[in-house]
């Protein structure tokens, strides 16, 4: 369970980091949202890539490190273990969604949402 928690945190971090460099002004709207904005995302989309780089990826990564016993914090609404179950199928989704996305470099995150589903079932069973 430590491995497959690890392995989430470094990908939520791997993805905030792209959300926050695309927030930033980076041009690869191509990979992202759909793919329909290649270049530089319009401002609606930066400002979301920076509340998922800054906000939502750290937020599912303590929830990671919380629900696998790799670190207690209590301060996180909601059960541990629920929440794995919640992202696993949040994250089989995503790769299905990323799989049939019209932009072939945004196809590239599926299987980085399958190796996520993939670890946050492996922390909920274990949970």
């Amino acid at each position: 369970m430590t491995v497959a928690a690890t392995i989430a945190v470094v990908l939520f971090t791997i993805v905030a980091l792209f959300q926050i460099l695309l927030a930033a002004g980076m041009p690869w709207g191509a990979a992202a949202w759909g793919g329909q904005n290649p270049g530089v995302l319009p401002n609606r989309l930066r400002v979301s890539s920076a509340v998922s780089g800054a906000i939502v990826f750290p937020l599912l990564a303590l929830y990671v490190i919380d629900a696998a016993g790799l670190a207690e914090i209590s301060w996180l609404p909601g059960s541990g273990r629920t929440a794995m179950w919640v992202l696993c199928g949040f994250f089989v989704l995503g790769t299905l969604m990323n799989a049939v996305s019209r932009s072939r470099i945004e196809r590239i995150w599926a299987p980085v949402n399958l190796v996520l589903a993939i670890c946050c079932l492996v922390v909920a069973i274990n949970a």
